[in-house]
Parts: C-alpha cells; structure tokens; sequence
C-alpha cells in the first residue's frame, strides 16, 4: 500500500505553491461557465431530431452522468490536490505509461473537436443571421484561424475574466427562460409536447433517449476542467465538494428550464429544421419583437469563448506532451518572439481545419458526439481509477465518494460510449478512432528514436503544459 502524505495546497519539490486566490463564489462561477457554451447553445436542435419534444429528458440522463463522475473527480482531487486531472489519475491507478498517453491525447482530441463544433455553429447559425450568404466551411475555416492567430499572440486569462463571459453566455439562456415564463404566463406553447418521444422510425424508444443523452452530454462536459484550479483554491477540501456540485446542479437546471422552453414553443420538427439556429427560432417565436441581432451577438461570444479556451487548452497538452518527449520534441517548439508553443498551434489549428471540411456545414452533431464520446471514455477510465486508488492510503483528510458513484457512473460512461447500445452514429467512432490513431502513430514513432520514457502528468495540464512558453 502506497503513501501520499503531501498535504493539500503542498507544492511538489522546491516550487512556491500557486496562489490560492479562488473562494467558493468564483469557483462555483468558473464551474458553470466551463460548462455553459456551444452544446447548449449549438446543439438543441439536434437533440430534438433524436428524441422529439420532450427535449428535458436528455439533458437531466446527461446531468446524472457527470454528475456521478464528479464524485470521482471530488474525491481524487481531494486525495491528490494536483492540477493534472484525469492523466494522473490514470497514471497513479494503472501504472501504464501508453494508457495514461491514450487518456491526455484523447482530451487533448475532445478540445479540439470542441472547437470544431463550436466553429461550425459560429458559421451555420449565428454568424448568418448578420451575414445570410455566408459560407458555412469556408466560415468556420476562418473562425479557427483567427483563434490561432490570437492563441499565437498569447492569451493571459483569469478567473475573473471567465465571470465576466459567464454572465454574457448566462444572459442569453436567462432570455430564452424568460420567455418561456411569459409564454406560460400568457397560456401560450404546447405543455403536450414535453413528454413527446418521437425516435426516428428505425429507433426505439430506449436506444432514442440513449442516443439524444449521448449527444446531451457534450453540453455538460467542462466541469472536469475545474480540477486544474485546485492548487489556487482556498481551504479545497471544504470548498470544492460544494461548488462543483452547486455549479453544475446550476448549469443542469438552466439546460432543463431551455429545454423546457423550447419544447414549449417550437415543435421538435422544427427545431430539428433549426438545427444550430434552434435557440434563435425560439427567440422569433416566443417574442416577436426581440431584436434578433442581440441574442446572435451573444451565441457568438459563448462559441468564441469555447472554442478559444479549447484550442488553448489543447495546443498547450500537446506542447506539454512534447515536453515530457513522449511525442516528437518538434511540437514543443517555441515561438522566441511571442513565446508561445507555435508548432502545437499550428498542429492543432491544422487538425481542426481538417474535421470541419470532413465534417461538413452539418457536422455541428458529428463533432459534438465525437466530443462527448471521447470523454465518456475518459471518464469511464477515472470512475474506475476512483475505485482503484482506494487501496492507497495519505496523510489529510479528504472527500470520499459513496462507493457506488463511481461503479454507477463507470457503468453508465461505458453504456453511453458503447456502439449499439448508445445509438450514436457510426461517424462518431470513425472520426474518434480515426484521432487516436494519429496519436498512436506518433508515440510509436517517437519511441522508435528516443525509447521508453517516463513521464510526469502533472505537466499535461492546459495550465501546466503552458510551462515557459507563456510567460512574457
């Protein structure tokens, strides 16, 4: 039985410990804006074309799986206050190099298809309601460019900047709830369609819940993020528990009360004709004479804010896995001007360009689901790290997740990343496969010249894979 008796907030070595600036309210604030962006505000329509009106459903199956695996993630971070997430859970349970490489890729992977998705929602939905012949590829082509332009210029961001985006994203799901209480107020909407389940003529019922729950879940991914703040929150294992849990118990009922909302004014046939534009079709709807262009405005801060703290978040893994030289040390190079990881940025912004043409102006979805898929294997894998890491033993005290969280969210990970049983479309595995492939590739490649190595996860972190390369 092994010791970790570092006590929380501990720096490891000789390294000053970070500051630890974050109390409950600004944590509970980064948890809800990590979580609120594209997938709700992208992704309704395509929720709706998979299960019909009762649109609530999905999003409170989808809210029920984090909110399993955030009581993994609680009593992990808890018991190894580390910013390092969920490669070091993988590698502190298993001990395998190649599996803890497969976990930080495939986040590394989920940013980026993120971004992707976030981009084409930029271009299919709400750039066009200021530019109506815009070409939707071509778009969100663009889109990523100008994100890696400003990635390479080098972006400082704070907690207290990600409020600031939090209440611009909060403000527009906030409108879409206020109409739907004008709407009931006023005996407007249809109450029958909330307990419609309509699966495509070939789906049944249970594998139509499963598959819209499956493409739901994009919208709920991002509390993980919050793991990474640990080493800057103050008293942890007193805060943590209850702001993570309160942060997404608010972000869930504010996806409950949109969907609500939608179902209520819009048919799910219509929604789906939406498709990324759903949530303006339900402004049109419930309130005729709001200004349009505003809430527009607004969708394009949310998937401007998810798609660039995305593409940070995975030009700096793949710079951090780099570093540690388990991939080729040619991605770690940086820039000596802007001092900032430009080969990852390139790799990463070209990597994005390449699944929005494979995609197409209707991969919104596909990318979606190949997000959600590629994390539900992660978390599959930390749910069972949980229960793993119960035979060793440190020194403080910490949270403990009821032991049958992590089996449940384990099982209900799995069942909801399955082919067959989750119902997601083919094109899901295709593009997630087709991702770690290319990973795999280059560490087989990169053993091939440099051999075995050991590496720390701690340093895969989107805040600890920045290393030198930010720091002007």
């Amino acid at each position: 039985m092994t010791s970790d008796t570092t006590a929380p907030g501990t720096a490891p070595g000789h390294q000053p410990e970070l500051k630890r600036a974050i109390g409950s309210k600004l944590l509970f604030f980064f948890v809800i804006g990590d979580i609120l962006g594209t997938g709700i505000y992208a992704l309704i329509g395509n929720v709706a074309s998979r299960i019909g009106g009762a649109l609530w459903v999905p999003f409170v199956g989808a809210f029920v799986v984090a909110f399993l695996t955030a009581f993994s993630y609680l009593e992990l971070v808890g018991k190894y206050p580390r910013a390092a997430g969920a490669a070091l859970y993988t590698n502190r349970a298993f001990r395998l190099p190649f599996l803890t490489f497969l976990v930080a890729f495939a986040v590394m992977c989920s940013g980026i298809t993120s971004a992707s998705s976030a981009s084409l929602a930029f271009g299919s939905a709400y750039l066009r309601q200021f530019w109506s012949a815009a070409p939707i590829v071509l778009a969100a082509i663009g889109f990523i460019l100008v994100i890696a332009l400003i990635n390479f210029r080098g972006v400082s961001e704070s907690v207290k900047t990600n409020v600031v985006l939090t209440t611009i994203e909060l403000s527009g799901l906030l409108i879409i709830i206020g109409i739907g209480i004008y709407a009931i107020g006023t005996g407007a909407g249809e109450p029958g369609r909330l307990t419609e389940i309509n699966p495509p003529a070939d789906t049944g019922v249970l594998l139509a819940a499963t598959a819209a729950t499956s493409l739901a879940f994009f919208a709920m991914v991002g509390f993980e993020d919050s793991v990474n703040m640990v080493e800057e929150t103050k008293d942890p294992a007193r805060i943590f528990p209850r702001s993570l849990l309160c942060g997404m118990a608010g972000a869930s009922l504010i996806y409950v009360l949109v969907a609500i909302t939608c179902s209520l004014l819009v048919s799910a046939g219509d929604l789906t004709a939406a498709k990324s534009g759903a949530l303006l079709r339900v402004v049109e709807v419930g309130a005729p004479g709001f200004n349009l262009d505003i809430f527009a405005a607004i969708g394009l801060l949310a998937v401007v804010n998810s798609a660039l703290i995305n593409m940070l978040m995975a030009s700096r893994l793949l710079y951090g896995m780099a570093n540690e030289r388990i991939l080729p040390r040619a991605f770690g190079a940086v820039h000596p001007l802007r001092r900032t990881p430009w080969v990852s940025i390139l790799v990463t912004s070209a990597i994005a360009v390449a699944l929005i043409s494979i995609a197409g102006a209707d991969g919104v979805a596909r990318l979606g689901g190949t997000t959600s898929l590629l994390l539900l294997v992660v978390f599959t894998v930390v749910n069972i790290a949980c229960l793993v890491l119960r035979r060793e033993t440190v020194g403080h005290q910490h949270f403990r997740a009821p032991t049958w969280a992590p089996v449940l969210g384990a099982v209900l990970c799995a069942y909801l990343a399955l082919p067959v049983l989750s119902g997601r479309p083919a094109d899901d595995y295709y593009i997630a496969i087709g991702l770690v492939a290319v990973g795999m590739v280059l560490w087989f490649v990169n053993r091939l010249f440099v051999g075995n190595v050991e590496f720390d996860p701690r340093k895969l972190t989107k805040e600890g894979a920045a290393g030198p390369a930010d720091r002007e």
